[in-house]
Parts: structure tokens; C-alpha cells; sequence
């Protein structure tokens, strides 16, 4: 009885329940997420709103499987719940950008107790170009800069945004079959960097995406009449040239694009850290020592990438952003209302 019970809370419930308590008792909103995953990305935003009269719950969607938050929603178990006390924060995927064209899409954008990140997903919050450096530093110890990340990641998406438009035109218009967008992530990725020569990284991603742009404007001539235009609208909803990589899948941006281009920086910085130790050491024992206590120290950079929270001065998150104040603003404004009538 207690398992159905708890499996049928809505919002009016829980929003019925808050009243029951003292009017200075903080009120209680569940939030579900996606998966275990996105507990702490979502616990992180979430602390921001927390306040003498408000707190967050954070939840799975469903305690008897292992659905997907957002799938949950769609197939009507968790979303009709919804309301000012019981929220859904899910990745945006490409819903945000597709405006509407899919149910997918028009329940993600219009359902007002839904909040996604904006951007494709939380790993394209981990992956934040102003924070890369500071993973650099959290994995090795070492506060040298071997590479300018912003200046790459900027470089990397301009070369990719007119494929991205692609991308996201031929799901726009159900073309999706003949353009993936796993075979989108498979021309932008790329397998390792040289750090001392990154441009032959970029030249390297610039020739494959040339190469289906000239497949795509050949196989697609229709797209001609509508191309600028979308082209617009996505820099109207915060997509732009320097950004694209923000709006890209994210396992394919954490994968196959920042750990590369991570991974051997801080081999660098973990081998002169390393050097150093070994240079500074007056005798072996101290010498074995600091190697030991430094080599404990390190961490790996998918997990520092994992636990980056510096993504809040993103221009895409300030959206998020927005859209939590405004939650938070109309259930105290509700409140307010009720006690006004109740006096």
C-alpha cells in the first residue's frame, strides 16, 4: 500500500500536504531526474534556490525500473503529476532546438514544470571551455597551462557549427535516417592532440566536415530555401558559432572531443610535476615518498570532469536560471494569495 502510495504523489498532493504545516515551515519540491547520473549535476543548480522557504528533493522518476525520467514523462506516467511542488529536470537534448516539431519536443519547451539544461545535456556543462584548465589542475596538482582550451574549443566550434545547422536541419525536416546524429559525432570527433600543434587537430576535423557539407548540399537542394533562416533562429536561442559545442551530444563532446584533447595535457603536467619531485628530492627515501604521495593525490580526468561545477557563468545556464526563479516567484506569489483569502 505504502509503495502505491508513494507512487501516485502529484503536485496538488504534496502542495496540499505543505499547507497542513506551520506557515513558516520551508516547503518541500520534488524534482526528478533522469537517472543517478544527474542527481549531483541537478543537486549543484538546485542548492543556488534553496532558501528559508523553499528546499529540493531530488529523485528517480520511478522506484520498480530503470526508465528514463524524461520517457517516464512522455509516456504519461510522471507528467500529468507535474506541477509547482513536483518538477521534471531533464537534458535538453536537440528538443530545445527543435521548437515544437516532435511531441518530444513540444513537451520539453512547453510544459512549464519541465526545466532542461539548454544546452544537449550535463556533460556539456562538464565540459565548459573557461573550466578546462581547472579539471587540468583538480587531476594533476599542476597550475601550468600547456594549452589555451578557449581559444580551442571557440576555433573547434566555427568549424563545426555549419555542420551542426545541418544537424539539426535534417531532423527539423525528417532526414534524420540519412544524416545521424551519430554520423554528426563521428566527423567531429577526433581520437587524440597533438598539444604543441593543435591547429593540425582542427585542419584534421575542418577537412571531414567540409567533406559532408559538400554531400549534404548536394543530396539536399531543397535546403537552400530554408537553410539562413534556421541558421537565424538558432543564434536567436543562444547557439552561436563559438558555442556549438555547448548543443552537440554530449557523451560525444565528453568522449571523443574533451577527453583527447585533456588527457594528454595532463600527462604532461603529471610528468613534470613528477620531474620536479625527483630533482628537488635530497635523498631516495624522500624521494619515493613524494612520488607516492603525489601519485595518490592525482585523479583521473573523467572523474575531475565528472565533478567540474564551474559551468554556472555559461550563457546557456543563466536560461536555466531564469526559469527557477520564475518556479520559485509564482509559488510564492500562489501562497501569498491563499493566505490573503484564508484571513
Amino acid at each position: 500500500m505504502a509503495k502505491r502510495l508513494s507512487e501516485n504523489l502529484t503536485s496538488n498532493y504534496l502542495g496540499a500536504a505543505q499547507r497542513l504545516k506551520s506557515r513558516k515551515a520551508r516547503r518541500k519540491i520534488v524534482a526528478y531526474v533522469e537517472s543517478y547520473d544527474d542527481i549531483f549535476f541537478w543537486r549543484t543548480v538546485l542548492d543556488d534556490f534553496e532558501n528559508e522557504s523553499f528546499y529540493f528533493e531530488i529523485m528517480l522518476p520511478s522506484r520498480s525500473s530503470l526508465g528514463k525520467g524524461k520517457k517516464l514523462a512522455l509516456t504519461n506516467k510522471l507528467g500529468p503529476q507535474l506541477g509547482d511542488y513536483m518538477i521534471a529536470c531533464v537534458d535538453a537534448d536537440y528538443d530545445y532546438l527543435l521548437q515544437g516539431t516532435t511531441q518530444t519536443s513540444r513537451f520539453v519547451n512547453e510544459n512549464p514544470f519541465v526545466f532542461h539544461t539548454y544546452v544537449y545535456a550535463i556533460e556539456n556543462y562538464q565540459c565548459y571551455a573557461e573550466t578546462l584548465h581547472r579539471v587540468c589542475v583538480m587531476a594533476t596538482l599542476n597550475d601550468r597551462q600547456v594549452l589555451d582550451f578557449e581559444a580551442f574549443m571557440r576555433d573547434y566550434s566555427c568549424i563545426i557549427w555549419p555542420l551542426f545547422v545541418w544537424s539539426i536541419w535534417v531532423y527539423r525536416y525528417d532526414h534524420y535516417r540519412e544524416f545521424t546524429m551519430t554520423e554528426f559525432g563521428n566527423h567531429i570527433s577526433f581520437g587524440d592532440v597533438n598539444v604543441y600543434h593543435p591547429e593540425q587537430t582542427l585542419e584534421y576535423v575542418r577537412r571531414r566536415v567540409n567533406r559532408k557539407m559538400a554531400w549534404l548540399q548536394h543530396h539536399f537542394p531543397q535546403a537552400r530555401k530554408n537553410f539562413e533562416s534556421l541558421k537565424t533562429e538558432l543564434l536567436q536561442l543562444g547557439v552561436t558559432p563559438e558555442t556549438t559545442y555547448l548543443f552537440i551530444q554530449g557523451h560525444t563532446l565528453f568522449d571523443n572531443v574533451v577527453s583527447p584533447l585533456l588527457d594528454p595535457v595532463c600527462a604532461i603536467l603529471r610528468k613534470e610535476r613528477e620531474r620536479e619531485i625527483r630533482n628537488l628530492a635530497e635523498h631516495e627515501v624522500q624521494r619515493q615518498n613524494e612520488l607516492s604521495c603525489y601519485q595518490h593525490s592525482q585523479h583521473s580526468v573523467e572523474d575531475m570532469l565528472r565533478k567540474n561545477v564551474g559551468f554556472k557563468s555559461a550563457p546557456p545556464y543563466q536560461f536555466l536560471k531564469r526559469d527557477l526563479q520564475n518556479l520559485l516567484k509564482r509559488i510564492a506569489e500562489r501562497t501569498t494569495e491563499r493566505t490573503c483569502l484564508s484571513s
